[in-house]
């Protein structure tokens, strides 16, 4: 097989992820209110995509940001894809997250050279001292044959759920709870979430005061949640669901699975390449071969320069 044929494999590709979660995502709603909403816990997917690379005590917003997308994709209607980008002038510069609609997640994080990301994995650190000044936007991608919808604010609150709770009321303008949850404990990394949503009463049996209390219920009891109980193994998805809304009555459905899922492609890789002129393509080589390496998952993949040509003008 030619060299321009495969991609190399770096020294750590074994380390790939290759684990699934069945029930990473638990969809459920309020019986005697009108809010639906998403538990997840990430298991050990979390550490597994998070101890990839050192990102010290910055991987708690990367944990946090993998559990928020996989919770808010398992509600996708369609085949495709959400992505969340943060990025600002801070120590963390960019983060992206994104997952399918078959909850497949991925992550990026890019670091400057600050002494506050020198903080040990166990320090939890203010989203907004990391970030700094900049930008929270989600991007739906239904696919090549659409358009995608992107929602952009400026980056508001001191947590990561805090500045996603402040999207939702300025961008979409809908009422909901954001509950983001990581640690590192004993070597390992966890992360999870739990996000509320409030929904039209269809039936119109009450009163627009009735479903302000409820609401206001709900997120008042979801407020009660702690991450102890979040990462505590013993404690199923229907018993912690009950511990916290037990009073207003908890629905669960079938839970929804996440896994390490990245998009990189050989032939996506080698159409960005063709969009460059013979003289970059020379410049980029190096003995013969141009080696471009995905962000999310670290494969490199390398081309051999002869057998590129530029696309033509």
């Amino acid at each position: 097989m030619k060299m321009s044929d495969m991609p190399a494999s770096p020294p750590h590709a074994a380390a790939i992820p290759d684990i699934v979660i069945n029930d990473a995502i638990q969809p459920f709603h309020l019986t005697n209110s009108p809010v639906r909403g998403r538990l997840v816990r990430l298991g050990g997917l979390a550490d597994a995509i998070l101890s990839r690379k050192a990102l010290g005590a910055a991987a708690h917003l990367g944990g946090q940001a993998l559990s928020l997308v996989a919770g808010m994709s398992a509600g996708l209607k369609f085949e495709g894809a959400l992505s969340l980008q943060v990025k600002g002038d801070g120590p963390v510069s960019l983060l992206v997250a994104d997952s399918t609609h078959d909850g497949a997640v991925r992550l990026y994080v890019r670091l400057t050279e600050d002494d506050r990301l020198r903080d040990p994995p166990e320090t939890t650190p203010r989203a907004d001292m990391m970030f700094g000044k900049g930008y929270f936007a989600f991007t739906i991608d239904q696919g090549p044959e659409t358009d995608r919808q992107q929602g952009i604010v400026t980056l508001e609150g001191e947590s990561l759920s805090e500045m996603a709770a402040h999207y939702f009321a300025t961008s979409e303008q809908l009422p909901t709870s954001i509950r983001l949850f990581s640690r590192f404990q004993d070597g390992k990394w966890e992360a999870g979430a739990l996000l509320l949503e409030r929904i039209a009463d269809e039936g119109g049996r009450e009163s627009h005061d009735a479903e302000e209390d409820h609401w206001e219920t709900a997120k008042t009891l979801a407020a009660t949640l702690t991450a102890e109980e979040v990462f505590n193994p013993h404690l199923t998805h229907s018993a912690l669901l009950y511990r916290v809304f037990g009073t207003l009555g908890v629905a669960v459905a079938a839970p929804r699975p996440a896994r390490f899922g990245c998009r990189c492609a050989r032939e996506k890789l080698l159409s960005v390449l063709r969009n460059f002129g013979d003289d970059d393509l020379d410049e980029m080589a190096e003995n013969g071969v141009i080696t471009m390496s995905c962000e999310f998952c670290g494969v490199d993949y390398r081309f051999d320069r002869n057998n590129i040509a530029p696309d033509p003008v």
